[in-house]
């Protein structure tokens, strides 16, 4: 098992300082190469836990200790702001009335509501794990590993990475599509193209990539989050509007296609669902957060659902309502008039999805800086800052050359849905809080949460499976029906 591990280390370039926490914390004793001599030992580690403790959040921070400066300061509404910006996104609204339409109105309203009350249940889970062993985790793979050990840590990472990279790829695509909406509503005879807007919006996140953490995008999330609540208003009413427009009896509510295609509709509808309550990244936010911080997440977390449940349930019925079984993945796509209010809340779709799209990128970022800027010095700090440049710039090339080639924008939210956030956000917080033996004392209470917990973790990972079936059947149907980098 040891060689086994060491090799797996040594593949994924896995840090040192983590792996010999983890081992440590099973009673050996790690092997140390050469290049690790100079690491305390494991009785140094006893008697200097509190240097040793700061000396690992500024390896974990990257290229210097500026990102832990910032943590731990930002209040209980900050984290609402990371919250709301990184569930409640266009993308995430957008395909909920098609997700209805797939499954029907008595399966569509009730998946929708248990969800919303699952990932709010579970994120409080999750928020109050925090130094559940009495030392602090900033991110979510470090969680993991303290409670789950080394596969832990991999599988958070894997899920982790998933959810990152199938959420940028499809709202960046959403972002292509409302900027390409703004275009052809003042260029109706502009020969610009859907991958056109893909490419300048990936040039835009490539600046607000060089931003240091998540902390220094408080700001931009608070603009995001007023844009998520701008978005939602602005179409809700506007669906309506159309609605109301439309021949209510040419309005037909059933499920369309033959049996394997309704089948198979509704296990992408499910993953669909589980992609517009997805939240990868509540450890690495409850990181930026002062002290109480279990209870300012607490009160950040339900603050967010609240904005949630004002916006996506009314979006998600009113579209279902307004355009049944014709209505489109990304529901803007529906709507026809007023021209100014569709303009104008697909600009509220490019400003929220701007903030979104940098909170999901952070965890890949923070696992380059913790390999390759952590141990460099701040002699020149101009080198970490173009090394960062240069890999953001390869990580926004590589998600917007697959957001152009293959724009199927419910394909990736279904897959990502399924495969990334139904293990991060449904699956393990149940497990977690479970393995970690946080329980009350109260004998009932203590087995009703854990047949919940139980329950939740059983039922999402059948979710997890139909979603994953859905989506590449979808993907294989539309790479059938269209070339690569068509213009949708």
């Amino acid at each position: 098992m040891e060689a086994l591990r060491s090799r797996i280390a040594f593949v994924f370039n896995f840090n040192t300082k983590e792996y010999s926490n983890s081992v440590a914390s099973e009673g050996r004793e790690p092997k140390m190469s050469s290049d690790q001599a100079s690491l305390p030992s494991k009785t140094e580690n006893r008697t200097t836990t509190a240097f040793h403790e700061e000396d690992e959040q500024k390896q974990i921070g990257g290229e210097d200790s500026k990102s832990h400066e910032a943590a731990g300061k930002g209040t209980w509404k900050h984290a609402a702001f990371h919250v709301a910006t990184t569930i409640a996104t266009p993308a995430a609204y957008a395909p909920l009335p098609f997700a209805l339409a797939s499954l029907g109105w008595p399966l569509g309203v009730s998946s929708l509501v248990a969800a919303t009350l699952a990932t709010w249940y579970s994120s409080l889970l999750v928020a109050s794990l925090w130094r559940w062993n009495g030392k602090k985790h900033v991110t979510y793979r470090l969680l993991a590993q303290s409670i789950f050990g080394f596969w832990g840590y991999w599988s958070i990472a894997f899920f982790q990475q998933v959810a990152s990279l199938g959420n940028n790829i499809a709202i960046q695509i959403a972002a292509g599509s409302s900027l390409k909406a703004v275009y052809k509503h003042y260029h109706k005879d502009g020969t610009l193209t859907l991958q056109h807007f893909i490419i300048f919006f990936g040039a835009f996140e490539l600046f607000l990539s060089q931003l240091p953490d998540i902390h220094s995008l408080r700001w931009v999330n608070a603009l995001c989050t007023l844009s998520t609540i701008g978005f939602a208003g602005t179409t809700m009413g506007v669906t309506i509007y159309n609605g109301k427009k439309i021949d209510r009896e040419s309005v037909s509510y059933g499920l369309q296609g033959s049996s394997s295609a309704k089948r198979f509709a509704a296990f992408n509808a499910l993953g669909a669902i589980a992609f517009s309550f997805g939240d990868a990244m509540l450890p690495e936010i409850q990181n930026t957060v002062r002290e109480p911080a279990v209870k300012n997440m607490y009160k950040g977390v339900s603050t967010a659902y609240g904005v949630i449940v004002l916006t996506y349930w009314q979006l998600a019925f009113s579209g279902y309502w307004a355009f049944g079984s014709e209505v489109q993945p990304y529901i803007l796509a529906s709507l026809t008039v007023p021209k100014w209010t569709i303009v104008m809340a697909n600009i509220f779709a490019v400003i929220q999805i701007s903030g979104c799209y940098q909170i999901y990128c952070r965890p890949t970022y923070a696992y380059f800086e913790e390999r390759m800027l952590s141990n460099r010095t701040n002699s020149f700090p101009f080198r970490n800052h173009f090394a960062r440049l240069i890999f953001t710039a390869i990580y926004i090339v590589l998600v917007t050359l697959v957001a152009a080639a293959m724009p199927f924008f419910v394909d990736f939210v279904s897959i990502c849905g399924a495969i990334g956030f139904t293990p991060l956000d449904f699956v393990f917080p149940a497990l977690a809080f479970l393995k970690a033996g946080k329980m009350p004392k109260n004998r009932e209470l203590r087995l009703s949460i854990q047949l919940l917990n139980i329950a939740i973790a059983a039922w999402f990972s059948v979710v997890a499976v139909l979603g994953c079936i859905g989506a590449i059947r979808f993907v294989v149907e539309d790479v059938k029906t269209y070339k690569f980098f068509h213009d949708m």
